[in-house]
């Protein structure tokens, strides 16, 4: 899909503000977070700034932030999968434990070689989610490490791209909409073979021929009310270290306008506008003011 100058215009600010802020930061993986599974898959690299993920026929891998959080700003560097990635997941998310779980979604949906990854997108509370979002991006994300960021605070969810808002999930509980806000949740990253839905609903298989596949992360930022103990760093309104502006922030015109702009041009999917599965009416939070 072709972009205009002005719609680059619009995406060079975030993208040069990121790569500022981005540069700041000095993440290290050995300190903030653990690998969890995949028997050697996943490998920290260059005194902790780099971590890569592997998947084979035999496993995928994943890991976990060390720390809890109930509201934070999360920022991760990553590069996905290159080449023929089909029926590959690499998933990055915010999860609650527990049967009832709360969670926030970014998941690459893999491709076959010269297609555009599609991002899934999804909001779950209390273990309901049926809240997908899906866009192509506007880049290669395979051939350079992008930045995708999660804001979760007691207002809304946002989630970005390079600095660019693409979807909002709003606090309308007053409304008789759940919203997550009192489970601490822990980041998490994985990569696994999905091949039973992942590619053009599982149309197209995995080619082990290609294996192993690989995505890298760096710059992981955690802004965050870090949970312990049953308490929260932050009781008074500010994260540990920092003014705690991400507690109240919302978009601004410039945001919405650059947020509604990838909706009409990359949004593949939103399912408040899938009255086939929802024959009996939308959800709630689509149609509330």
């Amino acid at each position: 899909m072709a972009i205009s100058s002005s719609s680059r215009q619009m995406l060079l600010l975030p993208l040069l503000v990121a790569g500022v802020l981005l540069s700041s930061v000095h993440a290290n993986f050995y300190q903030n977070v653990e690998i969890t599974w995949g028997d050697g898959r996943g490998q920290i690299n260059n005194n902790g700034e780099l971590l890569t993920l592997s998947l084979d026929r035999a496993s995928g891998s994943g890991f976990q932030s060390k720390n809890e959080y109930l509201f934070g700003k999360i920022d991760m560097q990553i590069k996905l999968v290159p080449g023929n990635s089909a029926g590959t997941v690499t998933a990055y998310y915010l999860k609650s434990p527990g049967s009832t779980w709360d969670e926030i979604d970014f998941e690459f949906l893999g491709n076959l070689s010269g297609d555009p990854y599609t991002l899934h997108t999804n909001v779950f509370t209390q273990g309901k989610g049926n809240r997908e979002q899906q866009f192509k991006l506007w880049f290669d994300p395979t051939s350079d490490f992008h930045t995708y960021s999660i804001l979760w605070n007691p207002q809304r969810i946002i989630f970005s791209v390079d600095g660019t808002p693409i979807r909002e999930f709003k606090n309308m509980e007053s409304q008789g909409v759940l919203f997550p806000k009192s489970q601490p949740m822990r980041m998490y990253s994985s990569l696994w073979n999905a091949d039973d839905w992942a590619t053009r609903g599982g149309l197209v298989k995995t080619d082990w021929s290609q294996a192993p596949f690989t995505a890298s992360y760096r710059g992981f930022n955690e802004d965050a009310c870090v949970w312990s103990n049953g308490k929260s760093t932050c009781p008074n309104g500010s994260s540990q270290g920092t003014s705690g502006s991400w507690l109240s922030q919302e978009l601004d015109t410039t945001g919405q306008e650059r947020m509604r702009w990838v909706q009409r041009n990359f949004m593949i999917y939103n399912y408040c506008a899938d009255t086939k599965r929802f024959p009996q009416g939308v959800p709630r939070e689509c149609t509330a003011a």
